[in-house]
């Protein structure tokens, strides 16, 4: 069979380079579009359910435990199904329900509605996080891996530059130009939904469809689904991927939840409007991303040049330092705070390329999609201890205290994966 390429990149069998441009596309959305909702949900809580501050960090940490306990039941089913039907159906439902979630989040009238809602966005992110975690694995020939998930990375980081930018300084715009808050706040997430609905028609027509693998060479529905636990039990590297996935996922809602949030009160109790303060935090939020594409672009030199276990002791080592750093910070939207919020976002990307690379490297090709599967579901708990215990943190001590929490889980990640490094052989297993 023919093997196609994508530039440097060497794509697997049966993959060809339409498929791949598409993953290109589904990469710049499906981060891009999921992290939004970050951004979007002070508003709605200050602006549109007048949240006290006083109570927004627990609402917001229950908010996100709900669509992370949503997404852990739902993570190892679907690695399942995308194993036994496909990637393409599953990636598409994604974005349906993403986009269904977001229509809907703008028009609750409490807070419980609002978790009901975030629950059906939180659907769509299972379905669509998981997919494109799975499909990263499945494209590329291992001697290219490193270069694809760091182009991948970069249009990740790239999605959420642009659309947190241009969506979520949005609303301000539009109370310029004669809209009251509410409906301006709403008409911002809309049109989040319909880029989520165009989305899912480009993948329908783009991704390669159909199962991965031959039915007669397909695990059993009982095999694929306790192959997750084997391998994490069997194989320490796989074990180092799970932990990274906990402490990469719940990086990134600590970035994107509480560090908007906390730039967002910070504007507010300076006598901000809520649509300049959450724009001041939007921002905050984007410095972190660009910096994190620019680290993308010197990493892609090295990253399938060194030993994968060795790459994701550095990613780990520069996380703990930007997280211990920032929480020495009073205002992370002043200037002050700007080195620091630099190496938030250099070390939140490095986990992302370090965990992602390990586990498509360590991942049996007939079970990938399983095994992916357990590695969002250890992500999914990451992000549900971080929103917990994050939240409350942020609200009985201080959000400074939030951070130098995950500093210290961070390290605690590092000296096990300077253990598996030094106890483990170079090679795959």
């Amino acid at each position: 069979m023919k093997i196609s390429k994508l530039g440097p990149i060497i794509l697997s069998e049966g993959i060809s380079t339409y498929n791949a441009f598409t993953l290109l596309y589904a990469s710049f959305f499906t981060i891009g579009l999921l992290t939004f909702i970050g951004v979007g949900t002070p508003y709605v809580l200050s602006e549109i359910l007048n949240v006290p501050q006083t109570k927004q960090g627990i609402v917001t940490g229950n908010l996100v435990f709900w669509t992370e306990i949503t997404t852990l039941l739902l993570f190892g089913p679907i690695g399942i199904a995308a194993d036994k039907m496909g990637r393409k159906i599953v990636y598409v439902l994604g974005f349906l329900f993403m986009g269904l979630g977001y229509a809907l989040y703008p028009t609750a009238e409490s807070v419980n509605e609002l978790i009901f809602y975030r629950v059906i966005y939180a659907i769509g992110v299972a379905l669509a996080a998981g997919m494109l975690a799975t499909v990263l694995t499945d494209y590329p020939q291992e001697r290219s891996r490193g270069k694809l998930v760091g182009i991948v990375g970069a249009l990740c980081g790239l999605g959420i530059v642009v659309i947190n930018i241009v969506f979520g300084t949005l609303p301000e715009k539009l109370v310029l130009f004669g809209f009251d808050s509410v409906k301006s706040g709403q008409i911002a997430h809309w049109a989040i939904a319909t880029l989520c609905f165009v989305s899912a028609f480009v993948l329908m027509i783009g991704l390669k469809g159909g199962p991965p693998n031959k039915e007669k060479d397909s695990p059993s529905l009982k095999e694929l689904s306790l192959s997750a636990i084997k391998h994490f039990y069997k194989n320490r590297k796989i074990t180092l991927a799970y932990c990274s996935a906990f402490i990469a996922r719940g990086d990134l809602v600590i970035l994107g939840s509480f560090l908007t949030l906390w730039a967002t009160s910070v504007g507010i109790e300076k006598g901000l409007p809520i649509e300049v303060a959450q724009s001041k935090s939007t921002k905050t939020f984007v410095l972190t991303q660009i910096s994190a594409l620019v680290w993308t672009g010197i990493i892609l030199f090295f990253i399938d040049k060194i030993n994968r276990i060795t790459f994701l002791c550095l990613c780990i080592s520069l996380a703990s330092i930007g997280y211990i750093s920032i929480g020495f910070v009073d205002d992370p939207t002043s200037k002050n705070a700007l080195p620091f919020i630099i190496l938030l976002g250099i070390g939140q990307i490095s986990i992302f390329f370090g965990s992602q690379s390990l586990v498509g490297q360590e991942a049996p090709e007939k079970e990938r999609g399983a095994v992916v599967g357990g590695f969002n579901i250890m992500g999914a708990i990451g992000i549900i201890f971080c929103s917990i215990i994050g939240g409350r943190i942020f609200d009985s001590i201080s959000p400074n205290a939030t951070f130098f929490t995950i500093g210290a889980i961070n390290i605690l990640l590092l000296l096990f994966a300077i253990y598996v490094r030094f106890t483990s052989s170079n090679q795959k297993s």
